[in-house]
């Protein structure tokens, strides 16, 4: 499975993303807040609406506050041909925002650093078909081309959040991700019994990350594609796939 989220990642060409202050947002998106979506950032609309960008269950959404910043209309606004207004501006926003979440959650890395490609994966340590992609993808990672991103989240089993500890604290993270991958079917590393608060409160960040993408199983991959679009892919992709997503080997 996978789908366009949102095109290229142009973060040069897309809207700024003002700041919010908490105490000046108006009560209709504080209620949309509160009804769980996530507001992303603001940007100038017509006819003294103001826009924001937001997540709702994963699906990057727009939000329009009317002038007397009494209502909130949730959706696409569209011009005289009844064309998406403003489209192309808002896509590369939602781009550089949903791209920004990725880099900054709590990843280890697998590959080297100056790989011309990034791909971001949602990883349990004991997820089978985590451990396939990570096998499948051997060749792109040691040649180079590619780093890995793995964004560890415990889901899958009682034992899962120890191990993605494990990991974590170790003084080498890259190295001991590889060292549990390589021994995945032995059951990999060995579980930290109580891991420290900053390294639970990281593993907390990367599952309430996972929650707000969407995201309710592991593999699920994030990547760039040949045109720069967002997009997302669930499992351990089929060899096609598996090319579109790393690129040519």
């Amino acid at each position: 499975m996978f789908f366009r989220m949102i095109p290229p990642l142009l973060l040069a060409l897309s809207l700024p993303a003002h700041a919010l202050a908490a105490p000046a947002k108006p009560a209709p998106i504080q209620a949309l807040e509160r009804q769980g979506y996530q507001i992303l950032g603001r940007f100038p609309a017509p006819s003294g609406l103001s826009g924001y960008t937001a997540l709702y269950l994963g699906q990057p959404q727009t939000v329009y506050l009317t002038q007397d910043r009494k209502q909130a209309i949730v959706g696409q606004l569209r011009d005289a041909n009844g064309e998406p207004w403003n489209a192309p501006q808002l896509e590369r926003q939602f781009s550089q925002v949903l791209w920004r979440q990725l880099e900054n959650s709590h990843w280890v890395a697998d590959g080297d650093a100056r790989a011309p490609r990034i791909v971001y994966v949602f990883t349990d340590p004991n997820c089978p078909y985590c451990n396939r992609f990570w096998n499948d993808a051997r060749p792109w990672v040691q040649a180079g081309k590619v780093q890995i991103r793995h964004i560890l989240v415990g889901v899958i089993k009682a034992d899962s959040p120890g191990k993605a500890a494990a990991i974590l604290t170790d003084a080498d993270p890259a190295a001991a991700l590889n060292r549990h991958e390589r021994q995945h079917a032995s059951g990999g590393v060995k579980p930290l019994a109580k891991a420290p608060a900053e390294t639970r409160a990281k593993l907390e960040a990367n599952h309430k990350l996972m929650e707000r993408f969407g995201v309710f199983a592991t593999p699920v991959i994030f990547y760039a594609d040949a045109k720069g679009a967002l997009q997302k892919t669930q499992g351990a992709p089929n060899p096609e796939l598996l090319r579109r997503i790393l690129g040519p080997r």
